[in-house]
């Protein structure tokens, strides 16, 4: 037997451990042998695949919204997919980092270096790659939060904050309007944005996964490059499903659910954690707390009403990074 599981740049290390055990534990639980397949890309490339045709069992997506694509374009699981599984369908989460050149020469620390007209950015497309995604809303989260201070979520909500409100709006898209203006290449997924970093030597900062800068932080040394955490950040959620219309048409749904709620076991998160995305079960997260720098995490829903919001505003054709990117 064999399931596809299409997925995002980032977690090529994480699944092939987890393949790995995974299809020991369904080998010894049903004696059935298991092959599972991966697919990796920019996480909203890869459901364009999946809705194009690409016959997935399971997607592994960087945020929920390359999911929701999935079901209200093509139809292939149910609106309400991401109810099945515990955390809403989340099964460990990281957040943003940047890699600087070695010694961080120009001095960057938080993201309003990055609007520097002496800095270069590294940074995928937003309208390809998930990362982009949670790298742009981070730039925006972070100029509200400057804007209007530490309860900025409940002034967004607030009737009586609608001018400060939309004041700090358009400081945000200004910021990120300036950051954006020090992109020089937009690659279409995380893995390639880190390839033009360090391959090309392209570039004084790359906002990166938390997991990935972490995960090859013994070689950045040799890469003439070290990790700065930000003091403040998004709290990024990965998301997995099952893709119904697919695994009933190739028999495949026992095997394919069971791969995703083997994710929130003792092994799946463990392999989760060592691969430095922060694991959902407490235990497993207290016994790695130490690997994790500790900052102040915002979400999607209190900065930006969730994804469907947040698409609407920022992502959609029109909407704010068409009208505050121009490429070189």
């Amino acid at each position: 037997m064999e399931i596809l599981n299409v997925s995002y740049d980032p977690t090529r290390e994480l699944y092939r451990q987890f393949n790995a055990a995974f299809a020991e534990h369904w080998k010894a639980t049903t004696g059935q042998t298991v092959r599972v397949q991966q697919s990796h890309g920019g996480s909203a490339a890869q459901a364009r695949a999946v809705i194009d045709g690409l016959e997935a069992d399971v997607v592994t997506l960087a945020l929920s919204a390359d999911v929701d694509a999935i079901a209200d374009h093509a139809g292939l699981l149910p609106a309400a997919w991401r109810e099945r599984l515990p955390h809403r369908s989340a099964p460990y989460s990281s957040t943003l980092a940047f890699l600087v050149r070695r010694g961080n020469p120009k001095g960057i620390r938080t993201w309003s270096d990055l609007a520097r007209a002496d800095v270069q950015v590294i940074t995928p497309n937003p309208k390809t790659s998930g990362v982009a995604r949670w790298n742009y809303l981070s730039l925006w989260g972070f100029a509200l939060r400057q804007e209007l201070g530490p309860e900025v979520v409940k002034k967004l909500k607030d009737a009586a904050q609608a001018e400060a409100v939309a004041a700090a709006q358009e400081k945000a898209r200004a910021f990120t309007a300036a950051v954006f203006a020090n992109v020089p290449v937009l690659d279409s997924g995380a893995r390639g944005a880190t390839n033009t970093f360090i391959q090309r030597q392209m570039g004084d900062v790359l906002i990166t996964w938390e997991n990935e800068a972490l995960l090859g932080s013994r070689d950045l040394d040799a890469a003439g490059v070290q990790i700065v955490v930000p003091p403040l950040a998004i709290r990024t959620e990965p998301v997995v499903a099952v893709v119904d219309r697919n695994v009933d048409r190739r028999g495949t749904r026992a095997v394919a659910q069971a791969y995703l709620e083997y994710l929130y076991s003792p092994t799946g998160q463990e392999l989760a954690a060592r691969h430095y995305y922060r694991p959902v079960d407490a235990d497993v997260a207290r016994r790695y707390a130490r690997q994790f720098p500790a900052l102040e995490l915002f979400t999607i829903d209190e900065m930006f009403g969730g994804w469907a919001q947040a698409n609407r505003d920022h992502f959609d054709d029109g909407a704010s990074f068409d009208r505050i990117y121009r490429p070189r």
